[in-house]
């Protein structure tokens, strides 16, 4: 085996390889800071890829739902601690129930001013992902949309001038044609198949997963939606 001993010159290449690491061994990436330190969902500085979605009661501006999807080039412990950071100088209280924290993975459970909230982080392709998600209770019971507590509430209509039905969980609802007005209905927590049909025909046939204190849509030509 062959050493380096005092006053041994190494190949220059091997000099730019240590002067390299040793260059990377010495720098630390600056902290993560929000981009918009006012907005109600941060997002991290460095994110590269962020997006807001949102969903809406007809006649009603305010969201009832607001969801961040981001990723960032940080560790997961760097983003969960930015995100606990800043969500609590917006009025984020987090809770217990259902939290977990890994080195992969970590979910958050938060009270916000204005509902609840709801975090997913998670490692992939050397970036943590972001799932970040505000409720606005007070829009939801405006709306009609609210579900009773332990329940969770499916809302479905047609827009179509012929009447349809809604088949699930045991029993067949008439939708009335006609103008769009939504019917709603409660339901405990789980997976329900159902069917949508008009005209005697089968117009949808899928599976709508309901979580308490959620509430979500049903069209005759999309997936099952969270609404709230």
């Amino acid at each position: 085996m062959a050493t380096a001993g005092r006053g041994t010159k190494l190949p220059a290449r091997w000099r730019l390889l240590v002067c390299g690491l040793m260059l990377l061994s010495g720098c630390s990436q600056e902290p993560l800071t929000a981009a918009d330190p006012h907005a109600d969902l941060p997002v991290p500085t460095r994110a590269s890829h962020s997006s807001y979605s949102t969903s809406h009661a007809s006649g009603i501006e305010v969201p009832l739902r607001i969801e961040l999807k981001a990723q960032v080039p940080a560790e997961l412990s760097d983003v969960l601690a930015f995100y606990r950071a800043e969500l609590a100088k917006r009025g984020w209280r987090e809770k217990p129930d259902g939290a977990m924290v890994a080195a992969d993975r970590a979910l958050l459970v938060f009270a916000s001013p204005k509902g609840p909230g709801m975090m997913t982080l998670d490692r992939a392709k050397g970036e943590t992902t972001i799932d970040l998600v505000q409720r606005n209770t007070e829009t939801a019971a405006k709306a009609n949309f609210l579900p009773t507590p332990g329940q969770a509430r499916l809302i479905f209509g047609y827009l179509r001038p012929n009447a349809a039905s809604l088949v699930i969980n045991d029993q067949t609802i008439e939708i009335a044609g006609g103008e769009n007005h939504p019917q709603v209905l409660d339901l405990p927590p789980g997976t329900y198949p159902y069917e949508l049909r008009a005209w005697g025909l089968l117009l949808r046939a899928d599976t709508v997963t309901l979580a308490a204190g959620e509430a979500s849509g049903l069209s005759d030509d999309k997936k099952p939606s969270q609404i709230y």
